[in-house]
Order: structure tokens, then C-alpha cells, then sequence
């Protein structure tokens, strides 16, 4: 995988990075698009769904959901 690369995000009114691998922001992009979402609303979701674990692995974990045909 590649380096990562940083992206900043509104997340509940505050600005907040996240830093992901390039592979692992293309399927967020494809997995916002499929669900009719921006970006920041899809990570907003995962955000509020992660239960404790770190957001950027939290990220992760939803994109491998995701390309494993778990929507």
C-alpha cells in the first residue's frame, strides 16, 4: 500500500484529519457513493458507530466491510 494521506473532515461541527492508506479513501469514496453520502456524511456514520476504536481504523475496518460485500 501506498503512504497516507491526510484528509480533514467536519465531524459533529469540529474539523478533525484523518490519515488513511490511498487504497482505503478510494473504497470510502466508492462506499459514500453507493449509500448516496458525502465523504464526511460516511465517515460522520462511522464515526458515530466506532464504539472506542480509533477512527482511522475504524475507517478501515467499514472499507474491508465494504469490499468483503458487507453493506
Amino acid at each position: 500500500m501506498g503512504s497516507l494521506r491526510k484528509r480533514s473532515v467536519q465531524l459533529s461541527g469540529h474539523a478533525t484529519s484523518i490519515a488513511l492508506e490511498p487504497e482505503f479513501w478510494a473504497m470510502l469514496e466508492a462506499m459514500a457513493q453507493t449509500q448516496g453520502l458525502s465523504l464526511a456524511a460516511l465517515i460522520g456514520r462511522i464515526d458515530d458507530a466506532r464504539a472506542g476504536r480509533p477512527l482511522a481504523s475504524a475507517c478501515r475496518v467499514a472499507a474491508l466491510n465494504f469490499a468483503r460485500g458487507d453493506r
